[in-house]
């Protein structure tokens, strides 16, 4: 993983906290743990392009799809770059595998995520694209 030399390593672990959340989150099909992590005006774009606003949008859509998602739990996310942009505002690029019996998926989201008050990091601007192998 490539980060940013000025960055602190607290930070850096609160970043790869919140993925591994996510991580956790999708695992298990877990709505309520994956939108714990959103900060309330935050952006998600899907991987098929599919824009939502705010937290409200956000969970409208991932309680109707992720409990009903059609992997068997078998997903991981690699956090393989972190920039920080401002010490309160980090970029960071994730490697997101769905395995399946006989195939697997790629995707390549980009985190962007802000640093609350109280210490917390959540995302806020995040655009999921899918990986397509020739």
């Amino acid at each position: 993983m490539n980060t940013d030399s000025t960055a602190h390593a607290a930070d850096i672990e609160a970043v790869k906290q919140v993925v591994a959340t996510v991580e956790h989150s999708q695992q298990h099909k877990d709505p309520d743990e994956f939108l714990a992590l959103f900060d309330p005006d935050a952006v998600w774009t899907t991987a098929h392009g599919k824009v939502l606003i705010g937290l409200e949008a956000i969970s409208e859509f991932t309680r109707k799809v992720l409990p009903a998602a059609s992997w068997d739990g078998k997903v991981s996310y690699e956090v393989i770059h972190v920039i920080f942009i401002r010490p309160d505002v980090a970029a960071v690029k994730v490697r997101q595998r769905y395995l399946f019996p006989d195939d697997e998926s790629e995707g390549a989201p980009l985190y962007v995520m802000t640093k609350q008050d109280d210490g917390r990091w959540l995302l806020t601007a995040c655009q999921n694209t899918q990986v397509v192998t020739d």
